[in-house]
């Protein structure tokens, strides 16, 4: 059994590695691996050697995400994109972002159609 959590301590480290190293999302071992770590982690800590260690490696990986999420949004506000690739991200790391995303989708559509050439006559009437 220690054998596989040293191993296991080492991928994670290995996963965190990997995510800070590269600019695009990288692949998750599981597309609930943060679900299952609060369940593991809160209901049987107790049984998990290290699990300080662990909880901290997941935090580091999640944070290191949620950074180029933030990142990557904000890229594609200020660029006026049309649409995103997501690929990678997990559903929990998109609900994250999910209101933001639709609230900025939303003014740029009001910003673009106010901007319009036939509209901005009207949109400046009083």
């Amino acid at each position: 059994m220690g054998l596989k959590l040293s191993c296991l301590k080492g991928k994670l480290e290995e996963i965190r590695d990997q995510e800070r190293k590269e600019d695009t999302f990288t692949p998750m071992p599981s597309p609930y691996y943060m679900e299952l770590t609060k369940l593991l982690l809160n209901y049987a800590s107790d049984n998990i050697p290290k699990a300080d260690e662990i909880r901290t490696l997941v935090k580091d990986t999640w944070d290191t995400r949620m950074a180029k999420l933030r990142l990557s949004a904000d890229s594609f506000v200020r660029q006026q994109e049309a649409h995103a690739k997501l690929d990678n991200l997990t559903l929990m790391e998109i609900n994250t972002t999910g209101t933001f995303l639709t609230q900025a989708l939303d003014h740029m559509y009001k910003l673009r159609t106010n901007l319009q050439p036939g509209e901005s006559a009207h949109s400046q009437d009083f």
